[in-house]
This record gives structure tokens, C-alpha cells and sequence, in this order.
């Protein structure tokens, strides 16, 4: 006997085909083109701090909430927490903010050095990121090219291990000051990682105020994700693109423990290792310095057709912590970030707000 719960499911499933493609695709299509590109020539001298900018921003930040504002000077650019996007339940000491700042940070170096610009970027103590700008010679890099390539790709993977000098490329990207990354390709290994990811996930979901705040930065449709520039956009996981209003309902009915566990198990057996950072500090200097690691990671992964995408639940729920250091031999200290990799197919990407809304000073 059918229950209404899954009267209602097949009912709504039906519909998605017919909804999905009327709410903004032309629009995001056409931002998801001008966001996601490098300048075909050099920009001139009064345009080339907004576009460093412009490329920190296509770096990731927690739920997408592009968390950081810029203030250009006249020897440099700074980098600064914006603490109205901050996401208390899933962040309430601030750590992925502070790592979303860094993420911009080693973007914004990579751009300037294509350029020919050496960026020097500090912790400031405010807690944002002081970046000093001086002439030298300009020299690309595989991980300025992936910058407009670069993506969190939340879908499964091919299963299939990297070669080890992949590995090693990976793991020297993902190491900095006092921030290193351990790689982790055993199948049991990674078992008990996602063992922790499941607990954490399970505790997540139990949370009220975690699951409002994730529900509050999910856009639904491609015309929901134009408009706000910013959220996570439900086609970049994989899911069908239908209105808020159906969309809403849809979240509150299928947003389940057991199904999100299902689909991390599936997308963790099927990548080719996990990686995990570790800084010797727990501070927002070494917040923003993780952050620039795993950018750094992310964009030679890039660079080399590998995909990368975050499962951070055993560092966001406090009390998985401790298993977490225990299971990587690091005593006391704060794991930062778990990070999944492997090859796949790409997805659609997310968007970015105007640099309008992000510099302070044009």
C-alpha cells in the first residue's frame, strides 16, 4: 500500500522536468560564462587590482557564502572577514570563515604573479589577510590556469588510484607554513574516516539550527542562484533544479540522515584518497594559512584532471575531533580539513556576487 509520503514523492519527482528549466537558466548560463574565465589579454594598470580580485573570489568558501570583502590601497590589497555571511551553527568559532579568506588570499598570489606582481600575503590582526604588491617578473603556472577551472565537485568519483608522483605533486601543493597535509589511500583507512564522517553527519542532521542554516544558503533553481550570486546551487550536488517553493518542501521531506549517509559512503569508496590538513596552531593565522594549503591543493589538483571536494563533518562536530587526531597520530592537535579526491565528471558550477558588493574601495 502506497503511504502519502511517497504519494507525494513520485508526485513531486514528476513535476521537476517540467519546472527545471524555467526559472533563469538563459541567466545563469550567461554568469556562469562571465564568472568562470580568465582575461583573454592583459587587463590595463587601473583594472588590474579588480581582477585579483576577481579571481580571489572564485576560490570556495563555507556554503558558498563568499564571506570576505576587499579594500583596495595604494601598495597593496586586504582581504577581510565579512562577519554578516559568518554561518555560527556549522562555523562558530569562525575557522572556515578564516580558512575561506586564505583560500582567496592564495588565489589572488597566484593571480599576481601571472601578472608580474609578487603578492606577500600576512595575517592581520583583525583577523583578514594583508597582501603587499611588488613589480616583478611575470610567470604563469599550472595553478593560475586552474583557478577559473578549479571546483568542488560533489559528486562520485571513478575509483581508480593516482600514480604516485600525482601524489607527491598533491601533497607538496597542500603543505605550507607550519600546514601540512596527510594523504590517505588505504580502503581501511578510509573506512574509519568515513566512519566519522557518518557520525558527524548523523549529529549534523539531529541539529536543528545546523540543518536551517544549510537550507537558508541552498538555491534551488538556476534563476535563485543568478539573483543571489552566492549559495550552494542545487545542480552543483547533483540535484534537481525545481522552484523554492517546491524546492523548500522537497528539502524538509528527503534531507534525511540516512540518505546523506548513503551518498557520502557511495562518494567516499568511490574517490581515490582522502587528505587531511593539520597546522601546528589553532588561530586564525593558521586558519588562513590551511586555507591557502588547501587552496593550493585544490588548484594543482585541478591542473591535473583530478576533482576535490570538502567532508569536513569529523572537524566541524567538536566532540569527533579527538577520534579524528587519534586516528592520524597527532596528538592534540586541531585537524582542519578533510578534503576527497579522485577523477570524475565535472558539474555545474556555482556563482559569484559582483565585485560591487565585495570591494570597498573602488
Amino acid at each position: 500500500m502506497p503511504t502519502r509520503r511517497n504519494l507525494l514523492r513520485a508526485a513531486s519527482l514528476a513535476a521537476v522536468p517540467a519546472l527545471a528549466g524555467c526559472d533563469g537558466n538563459d541567466a545563469y548560463a550567461r554568469l556562469a560564462n562571465e564568472t568562470w574565465r580568465l582575461p583573454a589579454a592583459p587587463p590595463e594598470a587601473m583594472q588590474l587590482r579588480r581582477e585579483l580580485v576577481r579571481c580571489a573570489t572564485l576560490a570556495p568558501s563555507s556554503h558558498n557564502t563568499q564571506c570576505w570583502r576587499f579594500r583596495l590601497g595604494e601598495r597593496g590589497i586586504d582581504i577581510l572577514p565579512d562577519l554578516a555571511r559568518r554561518c555560527p551553527a556549522v562555523d562558530p568559532d569562525d575557522h572556515h570563515l578564516h580558512v575561506s579568506l586564505g583560500c582567496a588570499a592564495e588565489n589572488l598570489v597566484q593571480a599576481a604573479l601571472h601578472h608580474g606582481w609578487h603578492a606577500q600575503a600576512t595575517a592581520a590582526a583583525g583577523g583578514g589577510v594583508a597582501i603587499t604588491l611588488e613589480a616583478t617578473t611575470a610567470r604563469s603556472t599550472p595553478l593560475y590556469g586552474a583557478v577559473a577551472q578549479r571546483q568542488s565537485t560533489r559528486g562520485e568519483y571513478d575509483g581508480r588510484p593516482l600514480s604516485t608522483p600525482e601524489l607527491g605533486l598533491l601533497e607538496q601543493a597542500g603543505s605550507g607554513q607550519g600546514v601540512r597535509v596527510l594523504m590517505i589511500t588505504g580502503r581501511a583507512a578510509m573506512e574509519q574516516l568515513l566512519a566519522l564522517v557518518v557520525a558527524g553527519n548523523t549529529a549534523q542532521m539531529r541539529d536543528a539550527a545546523f540543518v536551517a542554516e544549510l537550507k537558508d544558503w541552498i538555491r534551488f533553481s538556476p534563476g535563485e542562484a543568478a539573483r543571489s550570486g552566492d549559495g550552494l546551487y542545487t545542480a552543483c550536488t547533483g540535484n534537481p533544479t525545481v522552484p523554492r517553493w517546491l524546492g523548500s518542501p522537497l528539502f524538509d521531506l528527503f534531507f534525511t540522515a540516512d540518505g546523506e549517509n548513503d551518498k557520502y559512503s557511495r562518494q567516499i569508496r568511490s574517490s581515490a584518497g582522502l587528505a587531511v590538513f593539520v597546522s601546528d596552531g589553532d588561530d586564525p593565522a593558521h586558519w588562513i594559512e590551511t586555507g591557502r594549503c588547501v587552496e593550493r591543493f585544490a588548484l594543482q589538483a585541478t591542473a591535473l584532471d583530478i576533482r576535490t571536494a570538502y567532508l569536513n563533518q569529523p572537524v566541524e562536530v567538536a566532540a569527533l575531533r579527538p577520534q579524528l587526531a587519534a586516528l592520524l597520530g597527532i596528538g592534540t592537535r586541531r585537524p582542519d580539513l578533510v578534503v576527497r579526491f579522485g577523477r570524475g565528471p565535472r558539474l555545474p558550477v556555482s556563482l559569484r556576487r559582483p565585485l560591487a558588493a565585495v570591494i570597498d574601495t573602488l
